[in-house]
């Protein structure tokens, strides 16, 4: 017995496989990306679930914390789209934050960009291990694969441009910019989410991030103190570890002198010379 299929039949089950490939926002519970959790809600973009990698409660900005699970959680879920917060876990399935990591006792690298005497960052692994690898694994396990990749948005706006990136690292996925295919500037976005009746969130990122500015030290020396002296705890213990390694002092500003130097309790113009470009962070 042989069976002849229309083309029209092949369209429609092509169409269904197209369908079923899995389609995410990566949310970093900044401007940019809760820009699109609006526009989704709006349904301007086709774009139903989210994903919130956070790289621990004892590493992100509190802050961020607060607006995905007060403002952003709630919108999600008014308007039927999946806020899913994702964490980084062993492979004995247990959690692992940030903050753990760099303290590791056995550890002899630094998963940070943190900041060389002539200024320069170092290697980073926090925006692969943290972000990218545990986004990619969730997206594994709901099939995404070489030959039905997974689409994923980044919030990367047009004044950002420069960061965007449509290489792709992972071959099971493909990344897209909703932001640019719109034309959306930052400013734009925050508009976007004011109309919303939402509130603009804070920038997202790390606490104790290195590519902050001095402007965002300041304002966290000022707003919060207890994360800032937190910060400078980092940053020595950083060192000591370097010291015993024999290797140069290394710090989380680009000035070459401890943060509670580098970042007097004053006002500064200086807004730094560098920002995570991989667009899965500070978005």
């Amino acid at each position: 017995m042989s069976f002849v299929v229309s083309s029209q039949e092949v369209l429609e089950v092509r169409k269904e496989m197209a369908e079923a490939q899995v389609k995410v926002i990566s949310y970093g519970g900044g401007v940019q990306s809760t820009a699109l959790l609006v526009l989704a809600a709006q349904r301007r973009i086709n774009f139903h679930t989210f994903l919130f990698s956070n790289v621990g409660d004892d590493s992100e900005n509190p802050a961020t914390l607060r607006f995905v699970e007060e403002v952003a959680a709630p919108y999600a879920k008014e308007h039927g789209i999946d806020l899913h917060t994702l964490e980084r876990r062993r492979r004995n399935g247990a959690t692992e934050t940030l903050w753990e990591r760099l303290h590791k006792p056995e550890a002899r690298s630094i998963p940070i960009p943190i900041r060389m005497a002539n200024g320069a960052p170092g290697r980073r692994n926090c925006t692969a291990d943290f972000k990218i690898k545990v986004i990619s694994r969730w997206l594994r396990e709901r099939g995404a694969t070489a030959e039905t990749p997974a689409t994923v948005g980044i919030g990367i706006s047009v004044d950002e441009i420069h960061r965007a990136n449509r290489r792709r690292s992972d071959p099971r996925e493909k990344i897209t910019y909703p932001l640019l295919d719109l034309g959306l500037r930052r400013e734009d976005c925050a508009r976007l989410i004011r109309e919303a009746g939402l509130p603009v969130p804070p920038k997202s990122s790390c606490f104790f991030c290195p590519f902050h500015t001095v402007s965002d030290w300041q304002e966290l020396r000022k707003k919060d103190p207890a994360l800032f002296a937190k910060s400078q705890q980092l940053e020595e213990f950083i060192n000591v570890r370097r010291a015993a390694l024999g290797r140069d002092a290394a710090y989380l500003t680009r000035y070459g002198v401890p943060l509670g130097e580098a970042v007097p309790d004053m006002p500064s113009d200086d807004e730094g010379d560098g920002v995570c470009d991989s667009g899965w962070c500070m978005t």
